[in-house]
């Protein structure tokens, strides 16, 4: 997961390999904030309104954002899929612009059934997923529960069995039990953008190119969080809700799945365990393999859209 980095919290590990220094300067093609907003609609789901945009035609791919985002994170990849699949980017319950009851639980498990609703509702049998972080976390859980839905799974950086939650989310965790961590976290680096960006926030955490996330970017992820005491009182529980190993013994469940599996690591991400995308590749007995992704941090998906798209669709084309 993603988090937020607060003073006197530290963040381990590390990987290896492949591509450009600075990628992600965005194309002239790409969503900005404004034209994303545009697309934004809403799926009237039993107990909560769910926000997603979706662009493009054919079959369905699903594209799962990572904790604390939204699927804002995909603007690049969908822009560059639309002419091959049909994009849809929810916003995971918790988070982004989706309008979740007050007295709806927010869990990995909750969440698989809100994308069940989803895909429902927008008729779709079965999907290819494209999954980041903790979006990664609720991909495996969908694989485990309607393997059926998943017509092919790309993850990148994600939890695993072995690896959830990460060591250096559990300081979140506590802060989430206590109360207020929106504005302990979130609030401060919405109101400084440079603190957002810097060696010791998300910026710093999640992305390799220094002038990320943007401010538009910032305010995209960020703004809805804080924007009522019920959003913060729900990334608290949202938080609470990825504390817990969701993916315990989870490998034999992955290890029926017969669907395409490729897995994209960026070699530089200081969350999650160096050992996750070997393990990854292990576990799925259609696996790929893992392409090692150089100078990449958490949210390479982000930054490096055009390598998404490249790897999705020899994925798709496989």
């Amino acid at each position: 997961m993603g988090a937020y980095a607060l003073p006197g919290l530290a963040s381990a590990g590390r990987a290896t390999r492949m591509l450009l220094a600075f990628p992600g300067t965005p194309a002239p093609t790409d969503l900005d904030a404004a034209a994303f907003s545009r697309l934004r609609k809403f799926a009237p789901l039993p107990a909560r309104s769910i926000a997603y945009v979706e662009r493009g035609s054919g079959p369905a791919a699903l594209f799962l954002h990572g904790y604390p985002l939204n699927g804002f994170q995909w603007r690049g990849a969908i822009t560059r899929l639309a002419g091959v699949r049909r994009c849809i980017a929810p916003d995971l319950m918790g988070l982004g612009y989706s309008d979740v009851g007050e007295s709806e639980a927010i869990t990995p498990a909750t969440q698989v059934r809100m994308l069940v609703s989803l895909l429902d509702h927008l008729r779709v049998e079965a999907c290819d997923v494209v999954a980041n972080d903790s979006g990664g976390l609720i991909a495996q859980r969908l694989v485990i529960e309607a393997p059926q839905r998943v017509r092919s799974l790309l993850l990148t950086n994600c939890d695993t069995q072995n690896d959830c939650p990460p060591a250096s989310f559990l300081p979140f965790v506590r802060l989430a039990r206590a109360g207020g961590l929106a504005d302990k976290s979130i609030a401060p680096a919405l109101a400084d953008k440079p603190l957002a960006r810097s060696a010791r926030g998300l910026g710093g955490i999640g992305y390799a190119n220094p002038r990320n996330p943007t401010d538009e970017a910032i305010e995209m992820y960020f703004a809805p969080i804080v924007s009522s005491a019920q959003r913060k009182a729900q990334y608290d529980a949202l938080t609470i809700g990825l504390g817990a190993n969701a993916l315990a013994d989870s490998a034999p469940a992955l290890g029926a799945y017969r669907g395409r599996v490729r897995i994209l690591w960026g070699a530089d991400d200081v969350v999650f365990s160096k050992s996750s995308p070997a393990w990854l590749a292990r576990t799925f007995p259609n696996s790929g393999g893992v392409r090692s992704v150089e100078h990449a941090k958490l949210f390479f998906p982000e930054e490096q859209p055009e390598l998404m798209a490249a790897e999705a669709r020899r994925l798709w084309d496989a």
